[in-house]
């Protein structure tokens, strides 16, 4: 049986590609049960700061829900709060400049797994750049360079790589990066913390 040359074409071509899916399907896996687990405290944190943006412009609720879902991408427990006061223009009309006042709880490492307060929690890899996590984009390098301190002074953070180059009036793709660890609670410790 003789096979055309389009077959062998496309099996060469499925293989290929069957080759270059597999790792992919590999990689979608959990990773956040890699590292070993560790004992975590919550620790409260109050802190406030003024946003002044030239690229970009906000409105009150559009930086509270902004800060809020970073604060959650890094850790930060559910109860947490954010607002912002002060936007010129009113709480929903987009402006320049705000206050910001953040209430929150984030994981510190524990020397003690019996102590009172204690949850589970696992040193978990994130990142911030102008496509990630999908509520960031690229015009929010001035707000991401204006959370550093509360950033990098509130979380437990390991292998820290913060990097913010804005140019106001301009938007790159590549203007801002934040890589690190950060300490996360698993999900059974969550729910016994609530329960308990």
């Amino acid at each position: 049986m003789r096979r055309s040359k389009g077959f062998w074409t496309r099996a060469a071509m499925a293989a290929f590609l069957g080759m270059a899916v597999l790792p992919a399907i590999g990689a979608t896996g959990d990773k956040s049960d890699a590292g070993p687990v560790v004992a975590g405290t919550w620790e409260h944190h109050h802190a406030s700061f003024s946003y002044f943006g030239i690229t970009s412009l906000y409105s009150c609720s559009g930086l509270e829900t902004n800060i809020s879902q970073l604060l959650r991408h890094l850790g930060a427990r559910k109860d947490l709060t954010v607002r912002a006061i002060g936007c010129p223009h009113g709480f929903d009309t987009p402006g320049r400049d705000a206050i910001v006042e953040l209430d929150f709880y984030s994981l510190s490492p524990s020397a003690d797994a019996n102590a009172a307060n204690t949850v589970q929690a696992r040193w978990t890899p994130v990142q911030v750049t102008a496509n990630r996590p999908s509520f960031i984009g690229r015009g929010d390098c001035e707000l991401i360079d204006e959370m550093k301190d509360i950033l990098s002074k509130n979380f437990s953070l390991r292998d820290l790589n913060y990097r913010a180059d804005c140019v106001p009036g301009q938007v790159n793709i590549n203007d801002f990066s934040v890589k690190a660890e950060v300490l996360k609670p698993l999900a059974v410790s969550v729910a016994n913390a609530r329960a308990g």
